[in-house]
């Protein structure tokens, strides 16, 4: 496992809410919904523990070693905290983020209007389409390749909602635009144990990601824009 610095992120963060009360923090933990009938799952609807062998606990996710994929941890380069736990392949990635979400109703509709918004304003487009969790957003965003040729960068955001947390998963490269490709990545989602925990925090917070002690931190590639 490894963990690396980055200064900043391509997508909008969910748009934070007024807290509940902590009288609602506390509340019974519904069936999984059908877009999770296979996962992810909430801590509530498992066995898996922290201490669960081939389980790494990072806090608000519990995460399992998917074959052919390398876990890291990606660090936001101001605050020091973790920001989003990645799986890299060969031939793409995957990005989680954790948020805390309402009782009732979905952050994943506002949080599409959102990422489509900023896509536009940067000169992408966003498409909505359907996948394994329900409406998904297709982005492609203009980038200049190593060659100084114009280019498009294509990302696949997914998004799930669960019971009081939601959570952003971005395939990324090939991946993104091949179904075969984005099979192992998926697996990586359906695979994670989500960890609410009873805090009240507003809808939109990030939830806390911890790096394990076995965790080795890396320096971030040359033209990685960090630093």
């Amino acid at each position: 496992m490894r963990f690396r610095r980055k200064a900043r992120t391509d997508q909008p963060e969910p748009q934070r809410e007024q807290a509940a009360p902590a009288d609602d923090a506390v509340s019974a933990t519904p069936e999984p919904a059908d877009h999770r009938k296979d996962g992810p799952r909430d801590i509530a609807e498992t066995d898996v523990t922290a201490d669960t062998e081939g389980w790494v606990d990072l806090g608000s996710l519990l995460v399992t070693g998917q074959p052919g994929l390398e876990l890291r941890m990606q660090v936001d380069e101001r605050s020091g905290a973790v920001a989003a736990v990645l799986f890299i392949g060969t031939d793409g990635a995957l990005e989680v983020r954790p948020f805390a979400a309402p009782r009732t109703g979905s952050l994943w509709e506002d949080v599409r209007r959102q990422i489509a918004a900023e896509t536009a304003r940067r000169g992408g487009t966003a498409s909505e389409g359907q996948g394994p969790f329900g409406t998904e957003l297709r982005v492609l965003m203009p980038v200049t390749t190593e060659d100084g040729r114009s280019g498009q960068q294509p990302s696949r955001v997914l998004g799930i909602d669960g019971p009081r947390w939601f959570l952003r998963a971005t395939l990324m490269g090939r991946p993104a635009v091949e179904e075969a490709a984005a099979e192992p990545f998926l697996a990586a989602v359906r695979s994670l144990v989500v960890v609410r925990g009873n805090v009240a925090m507003a809808p939109g917070d990030a939830l806390p990601i911890t790096v394990p002690p076995q965790a080795r931190r890396l320096s971030p590639p040359a033209g990685d824009g960090d630093g």
